[in-house]
């Protein structure tokens, strides 16, 4: 699903290898994900920076920020989906 492109690029930029998966439709996920997400304009803009140019020119000195970025992303959207499921759970008790 979802968590799993963002630990997947996350992992992949960590090694240096990204750049295949810019090129992947799972980059596309994780693209509409940075302009949903609620991210700093400063993330975002970073996110959609580095998702556009990979591993360009410049990419070294991000990459650490960009998977602080992917990492956030990953524990919001584990926290969102922890929420959903207990909320779930209570309805179901609750009926």
């Amino acid at each position: 699903g979802l968590l799993a492109h963002v630990e997947l690029l996350s992992n992949l930029i960590s090694k240096g290898a990204g750049g295949s998966f810019l090129q992947s439709n799972a980059a596309a996920v994780v693209r509409t994900l940075t302009i949903n997400m609620d991210l700093s304009s400063v993330d975002r803009d970073m996110m959609s920076s580095f998702l556009s140019e990979g591993q360009g020119e410049g990419y070294a000195p991000q990459s650490g920020q960009i998977t602080g970025i992917l990492k956030q992303m990953k524990d919001t959207m584990e926290a969102d989906l922890a929420d959903v499921t207990a909320a779930g759970a209570a309805a179901k008790d609750q009926s």
